[in-house]
């Protein structure tokens, strides 16, 4: 294992941790919120549940590297995704700010899965490869709910603003 490359992915790895930190986040502040969407509440439930689990299997990559997240960086991203959340809160059409920045969110974790098992074998530890790619699987079939749901999140949204009206 290449020092440039072991200690690259380290850094993707905590940066990883640090990222689902602040989608546990993000997700448990949204679904306090969501009971008029029934079913997007559902589903951020369920992904809820499987970022818990990839921050389990991110801690096992780490642990496989002699290494563990950084405190810093999972507490930045806690407060930064609860600042998104209240700033989220205020906005009359929460659930569609939520649902483009949930969309652009999980996108930018597809992305870090997809950097992460690049450098696997250069980093030497293809061990994590199997871990990696289920999270980037869950990911991506989050991101692919979320963009199928975006015209039936709206519209959704139009028939309470008619019901409230």
């Amino acid at each position: 294992m290449t020092n440039a490359a072991r200690d690259t992915f380290v850094v993707g790895l905590r940066n990883a941790h640090a990222m689902e930190v602040q989608a546990r986040e993000l997700m448990e502040r949204q679904s306090e919120r969501l009971d008029e969407y029934p079913e997007v509440k559902a589903k951020v439930a369920a992904h809820l549940q499987e970022t818990n689990e990839q921050l389990n299997r991110l801690e096992r990559c780490l642990q496989a590297c002699g290494e563990s997240s950084s405190s810093l960086k999972d507490t930045t991203q806690s407060v930064m995704a609860n600042m998104q959340a209240m700033a989220h809160s205020v906005a009359g059409d929460e659930i569609l700010k939520n649902t483009f920045a949930n969309n652009a969110f999980e996108n930018f974790e597809i992305a870090a899965y997809k950097s992460l098992l690049a450098l696997c074998g250069a980093a030497g530890v293809t061990e994590a490869k199997d871990l990696l790619q289920t999270s980037l699987q869950e990911e991506q079939r989050m991101a692919a709910w979320i963009d199928s749901n975006v015209e039936k999140v709206t519209m959704e949204y139009l028939a309470h603003q008619r019901q409230a009206a």
